[in-house]
């Protein structure tokens, strides 16, 4: 039996249940004022539908309340469908193919799809490098850039000058990646987001560039691999982690989605970043990737102007 064939991926009762399980595993929780418990229920007047019984409240919510699915016309199920569908799917699958697959308009897939990156967006500013159990010690992160598509207004000239810039770090002891889009790849501009990202107690891994070589002397090590030698690996010292993650995003950005503006790309590496993060060797599944991504839909709120602004 295929794994959309599971009644939540159809019935809207099904995927009511399933959505509310997932965000509620204590109960019903009213997004207006924050009371448990305290609801009347509705369903019967329309699908998922309660009403707070707290005195200063008395709003109607439904699960999506409060979340990326929020006034959301697509059934939910197809929304599921389609949460599964970028979470199964190594390097992305196109809105083209979601508004074919699910039968909905392009502009409602393109949408859809930009909710579902908002909720794999993870937002955590825990510093990378760390040991777990091991307090003041410090771990391998590797640093690299990379460069996709087109700057915006800028001419095409020679090497990298008119790419949008993307700056990842890969920590090798938990297995996490992080990327950013930057504006250049002067020191200056690097410095700040690689101090903030990573510990001090850490060893930073990267190639020859000299963009690394001031912030790298703020952390315990600095490790090098002259690429323009034709090194590669120096023992444990390379950057192969994060260039394979470059190479899956690179396949994906080409190969699937073909065209980004600069103002989506923080989405699209939040989607890529999402599933490095969650992926088999770490443990987790494709069924299990999209309930995380599921978990991500709560707290965050996205409308149609704000991914569409230029």
């Amino acid at each position: 039996m295929s794994v959309l064939s599971k009644p939540y991926f159809h019935c809207e009762e099904a995927a009511f249940a399933h959505l509310e399980a997932a965000l509620w595993p204590q109960g019903p929780v009213c997004p207006h004022c924050g009371s448990m418990g305290k609801h009347y229920d509705l369903r019967k007047t329309r699908l998922g539908l309660r009403k707070c019984a707290e005195k200063a409240c008395r709003k109607q919510f439904t699960v999506k309340v409060g979340t990326v699915f929020e006034s959301a016309h697509i059934p939910l199920a197809k929304m599921l469908q389609a949460t599964y569908l970028m979470c199964a799917s190594k390097k992305g699958v196109s809105s083209h193919q979601i508004h074919r697959l699910l039968g909905i308009t392009y502009k409602s897939a393109w949408f859809l799809t930009h909710r579902i990156r908002e909720a794999m967006r993870d937002g955590s500013l825990a510093p990378m490098g760390g040991i777990d159990g091991m307090p003041g010690a410090g771990g391998i992160v590797e640093a690299d850039e990379t460069f996709i598509g087109r700057e915006p207004g800028v001419p095409k000239a020679r090497a990298y000058h008119h790419k949008m810039k993307v700056v990842s770090l890969v920590d090798r002891d938990s297995g996490q990646v992080r990327s950013v889009v930057v504006d250049d790849i002067k020191p200056e501009t690097l410095r700040p987001i690689i101090e903030a990202n990573i510990l001090k107690e850490a060893s930073l891994f990267t190639d020859e560039s000299s963009i690394y070589t001031k912030v790298g002397a703020t952390f315990a090590d600095h490790q090098m691999t002259t690429h323009s030698a034709k090194e590669y690996v120096r023992g444990i010292v390379h950057t192969n982690t994060v260039e394979g993650y470059f190479s899956v995003i690179k396949r994906g950005m080409k190969g699937v989605y073909q065209h980004c503006g600069k103002q989506h790309l923080h989405r699209y590496l939040a989607e890529f970043d999402f599933r490095y993060n969650n992926r088999v060797k770490l443990g987790c599944g494709d069924a299990e990737r999209a309930e995380r991504a599921l978990a991500g839909i709560a707290g965050k709120r996205l409308t149609y102007r704000q991914p569409d602004a230029k």
